[in-house]
């Protein structure tokens, strides 16, 4: 049949959804009604998790239960933790991520009905990523084991759970905006392998295993370490200007601008910069801020483009002396609230996601035989 395709289903609307809205032409992300630089000034990760799970802001004492629900909810099952022990130091973080996500469904099985009641799934994936990354970094680093810290928040348990520290207050609010400007954006690549898992009425385990092996991919995770890499490239902010011209020139992509669905810089990258800048300042340490400044005017000049969230988040992290390889492990500790999210409004409207190919090959060859084909 013929028809008209487009290429990455781009401004294809597959269903509809109460959770996220972009507007790219006005530069705004919104969560359930909430414009995202209002939760990100004065909300926590927490609270942001509750409002997608269960569309409201929560309450006081809806916080707190949360709160104290996500610190129980860390400790990771003793079979777990000996199935991340047997994986090699040198296997890539996603990949471990994902293994453990799998593995939880079969040592947690009262978790895996599709339903409502996998609202208890959603919570326990989000206490344990941090939980399951700190067990993997520390034993590849010889530290001793995690522990669960259930007077830390969210954010600052992950900070400990990947550097055996406890953060600054300014540390440990930087990552919890973070977590909040990643927890959902629509229907991205990873959301959407989740919902069409989801919409087979797999179990929510299996749904979170899709995207997080479809956030591993470059051309969704890992910007912010290319951008990163980049900087370290140019070294000095006197050579930025004549190393992203010439980058240009061959027709080289910068990574950390541009995006298919803003068509103004990215909100979140507004916040980011800001963030980059305040802990660069109590550290006493711009050169990453006054590098990336330097390399938004040149490309904005030269190209016209914007920054996106992953210019800015780099640049953060290794200011809190975070790897460069769980930069896209701690996109998915973020996440992981949004995918499940998505998960559980699919299993609200549920209809099997399947969508049609434009066919472009023969349709009447004639069947050679074996013994006859050249």
């Amino acid at each position: 049949m013929a028809g008209e395709v487009q290429r990455g289903l781009e401004d294809v609307v597959a269903l509809e959804s109460r959770i996220c809205f972009i507007d790219g032409r006005q530069g705004r992300l919104i969560y359930r009604g909430y414009d995202i630089r209002d939760l990100a000034e004065r909300s926590t990760f927490e609270e942001v998790a509750y409002l997608l799970w269960y569309g409201r802001l929560p309450t006081a004492t809806q916080l707190a239960d949360l709160r104290q629900r996500l610190a129980e909810l860390r400790t990771l099952p003793g079979e777990l933790v000996r199935e991340l022990d047997a994986l090699p130091a040198t296997a890539n973080p996603m990949d471990a991520l994902r293994t453990a996500v799998s593995a939880m469904a079969i040592f947690e099985p009262q978790e895996t009905r599709p339903g409502p009641s996998s609202i208890g799934g959603a919570q326990r994936l989000t206490a344990a990523l941090p939980s399951i990354l700190g067990t993997f970094v520390r034993r590849r680093a010889h530290l001793p084991p995690i522990a669960a810290r259930p007077e830390l928040s969210h954010a600052a348990y992950l900070v400990y759970a990947l550097l055996d520290r406890e953060p600054t207050e300014l540390e440990a609010r930087a990552i919890d905006v973070a977590l909040i400007l990643h927890a959902d954006h629509d229907l991205n690549a990873s959301t959407f392998a989740a919902r069409v898992t989801a919409s087979t009425l797999s179990d929510l385990y299996s749904a979170v295993t899709s995207a997080v092996g479809t956030l591993k991919g470059p051309l969704h995770g890992g910007a912010n370490e290319r951008v990163m890499e980049l900087l370290g490239e140019i070294g000095t902010v006197d050579r930025a200007e004549e190393f992203v011209k010439a980058k240009l020139a061959r027709h080289e992509r910068v990574m950390g601008f541009g995006h298919r669905v803003y068509k103004v810089e990215d909100p979140r990258a507004t916040i980011l910069r800001d963030w980059s800048r305040r802990l660069g300042e109590a550290k006493g340490d711009l050169h990453y801020y006054r590098l990336l400044e330097k390399v938004v005017e040149v490309v904005h000049r030269e190209k016209g483009l914007y920054p996106n969230v992953d210019l800015y988040s780099g640049s953060i992290y290794t200011l809190l002396g975070i790897p460069q390889d769980l930069y896209t492990p701690i996109f998915a500790s973020s996440r992981v609230v949004g995918w499940t999210a998505h998960v559980l409004e699919e299993y609200e409207d549920l209809r099997l996601i399947r969508p049609t190919s434009l066919y472009v090959g023969p349709t009447d060859l004639a069947y050679v035989p074996v013994a006859e084909r050249s």
